[in-house]
């Protein structure tokens, strides 16, 4: 239970710990035990609030370490929207952070985050909402309802994301063209603009979308990668578009840079498209697999 910062850790084993050792530990307040109910509560000092999940976590282990035992949960859900490797650490960092959570690992392959936490300091809906703010998310539903949930989530993202590879991919074929065959002809250049703006700014929307996110956090991934490389070259290409004196009046020729933010795109939307098809056969194997196991065995004496 957690409120107005004040915290009770739920005991399965007796601490020889006293309130007087707890409040040796940097950031704790007051203190409490409750030897009725095995609990230990306490607060947090305000100065060192932002650090709660830290200082649950050293009281826990000194709990531990002193032959005490805490009550506490494990759950594996899976972590939803994902884009890189970056973002399984950056998630396991998020919820690392909330008050409560004792260890949290997330593995990018399976989509998957492995979490121990206090049942009566946070719950998963907290965890689930702090994902939620940097644009990530988790499934706390029962196993078999996740699992259902997590394939039809699964299905309607792939259909959204081949779709827009699908079109992409259809954009960047003239934009190319134009690119490397024709880039003097007549309204070339406001061809490949009109061409390779719904590539960025619809199809890859996600990646912007991301970025945007990840910088709100002070945080980075794939995403800002994409939309820095994609959103520079084509900003670039918009001004000497619009303003190409500004370069022949310095003996400079004003090239536009559409045909590659749009490529670049293009092609890791297929990459993509490619992964999530992989993963979802893979899932769809599993599952099968799993779907053999017998649900009730009879056993001859």
């Amino acid at each position: 239970m957690k409120e107005e910062n004040i915290y009770k850790i739920e005991l399965t084993r007796e601490t020889s710990l006293s309130e007087s050792d707890f409040q040796l530990i940097n950031g704790v307040g007051r203190v409490q035990l409750d030897h009725t109910q095995k609990r230990v509560i306490l607060t947090i000092e305000e100065k060192r609030r932002d650090d709660a999940a830290e200082i649950l976590q050293e009281v826990v282990a000194a709990i531990r370490q002193s032959g005490g035992e805490v009550k506490t949960e494990k759950m594996t859900q899976p972590v939803l929207n994902m884009t890189c490797a970056a973002c399984a650490s950056s998630t396991q960092n998020i919820l690392s952070f909330v008050p409560g959570v004792l260890a949290a690992t997330v593995n990018y392959g399976n989509g998957k985050g492995n979490i121990e936490y206090l049942p009566a300091v946070t719950t998963p809906e907290e965890m689930k909402m702090a994902l939620q703010e940097i644009g990530y998310d988790l499934l706390i539903e029962e196993e078999e309802a996740s699992f259902g949930n997590l394939e039809q989530i699964q299905e309607e993202n792939y259909k959204k994301l081949r779709r827009h590879t699908l079109w992409a991919v259809a954009l960047s074929v003239p934009l190319v063209i134009i690119g490397m065959f024709f880039m003097h002809a007549p309204f070339a250049n406001i061809t490949m603009w009109a061409l390779a703006t719904p590539i960025l700014f619809l199809f890859g929307r996600r990646f912007f979308v991301g970025a945007w996110r990840q910088a709100k956090h002070r945080s980075a991934n794939m995403d800002t990668l994409v939309a820095l490389s994609t959103g520079i070259a084509y900003l670039f290409s918009l001004f000497n578009m619009i303003w190409p004196r500004f370069w022949e009046s310095r003996g400079l020729e004003a090239h536009v840079y559409f045909e590659a933010a749009g490529v670049i795109i293009a092609f890791i939307l297929l990459g993509k498209m490619l992964e999530a098809r992989a993963k979802g056969s893979t899932s769809s194997a599993i599952r099968k697999l799993m779907g053999l196991q017998p649900s009730s065995v009879v056993a001859f004496r």
